[in-house]
């Protein structure tokens, strides 16, 4: 009987790195299932899902509390599926709190785990290296620096490139993303990237318009765009410019689309994580704002493995684009940093170095991860 292949993907980027590589890997084993829980895209890509990715989706801790009981009973269920199933492997996509618990247990008894896109153990928490060692026998990584981390510690593990560098060009067309928008603008244009979720909206959100208000002292031309994630986030987004009536009148609010954003942007003011890859991959000069509660942000902080915490600076190995967090996360410093980067638009050093981070991404992600599941799966 065949045995075909696990896999657990419980968010939208999960999902959609899962679905480049899912076809390659049916096509390896076309007599077998590919089973699990995926979205849309592993749906559409040949995956016979148990359950639907968003029973996975939560944001916020009040909303995590509200759903840990079906939560556990999902990675109960899950773990004993797997084990009866006895698929040539498991593959867990990113979602490393709920995937490495249930790798950790079938890796015990005797399943083989894939885990496809390594925690940022090189920003924080990075004892969790213990745990991957325990559940993974191979690691998927999206980042050419994690693969010493993984040999250093005896994990083994495959760099297949970020999918991003394939889905944005590498020559981003300003004026084609600005006619999309409907913009035209003798003005400087800043897109402007508080943050994803409610927390970081509420804590960043008021710093960066504020230094919204300060960059049109330098030009009042200038126009704001914000990609709001969701409605949720795009009523959160409007309550605040409220409090900022200048920049209220500069800014335009636009519902998600924000590689469009980006792309139409001469500088981007952004809160760390994967927007700050984004937009160096779109070549745009920015600044790396990031606030949060003061105990929690000390203590994140201080479990860090490097000096920065954005993913160009960590790519480049120097500070290439300027990190105001915490304390220097405030309007006025944002503000002439952001009017700086403005001026470096231009600049084909900080360009070649945005250029050299795209290239170092840009593998052929699908045929190396298919290939590596292979060699585990047999």
């Amino acid at each position: 009987m065949a045995k075909g292949l696990a896999w657990l993907a419980g968010e939208t980027s999960g999902d959609f790195i899962a679905s480049l590589v899912l076809p390659q890997v049916k096509a390896q084993y076309p007599d077998e299932s590919m089973f699990g829980i995926g979205g849309d895209r592993m749906i559409a890509a040949g995956l016979e899902p148990w359950h639907h990715s968003r029973v996975l989706s939560v944001r916020g801790y009040v909303e995590v509390l509200k759903k840990l009981p079906s939560l556990l009973r999902l990675r109960s269920e899950m773990k004993q599926r797997v084990l009866k199933a006895a698929p040539r492997a498991f593959i867990g996509v990113d979602a490393p709190d709920f995937n490495l618990a249930i790798e950790e247990y079938l890796h015990e008894r005797g399943v083989k785990t894939i885990h496809f896109v390594c925690p940022s153990i090189w920003a924080w928490r990075p004892e969790r290296i213990h745990t991957i060692k325990r559940a993974v026998d191979h690691m998927l990584l999206i980042f050419p620096f994690e693969k010493k981390l993984m040999d250093d510690a005896h994990i083994e593990s495959t760099y297949i490139g970020h999918p991003l560098a394939a889905e944005i060009p590498i020559n981003p067309d300003k004026a084609q993303a600005r006619e999309a928008l409907e913009i035209d603008s003798m003005g400087p244009i800043f897109a402007v990237m508080p943050g994803s979720r409610q927390a970081e909206v509420a804590w960043c959100g008021p710093r960066f318009l504020e230094a919204c208000e300060r960059v049109l002292d330098f030009d009042r031309r200038a126009i704001f765009l914000i990609p709001a994630a969701d409605e949720a986030r795009r009523a959160q987004i409007n309550a605040l410019l409220t409090r900022y009536p200048r920049a209220q009148k500069a800014t335009r609010l636009i519902e998600g689309n924000s590689h469009a954003v980006m792309q139409a942007s001469d500088a981007v003011l952004v809160a760390s994580g994967t927007a700050t890859l984004e937009a160096a991959l779109f070549k745009r000069p920015m600044v790396v704002g990031y606030a949060m509660p003061g105990l929690t942000g000390l203590l994140m902080l201080k479990k860090g493995i490097t000096p920065w915490v954005s993913l160009p600076n960590i790519l480049a190995g120097e500070t290439l684009v300027p990190e105001l967090l915490q304390y220097y996360c405030k309007p006025e410093p944002l503000a002439f940093a952001l009017w700086e980067a403005y001026q470096k638009r231009n600049d084909s050093k900080l360009m070649d170095r945005f250029y050299a981070i795209h290239e170092s991404l840009l593998r052929d992600t699908a045929s190396l991860a298919a290939r590596a599941i292979r060699g585990v799966c047999g």
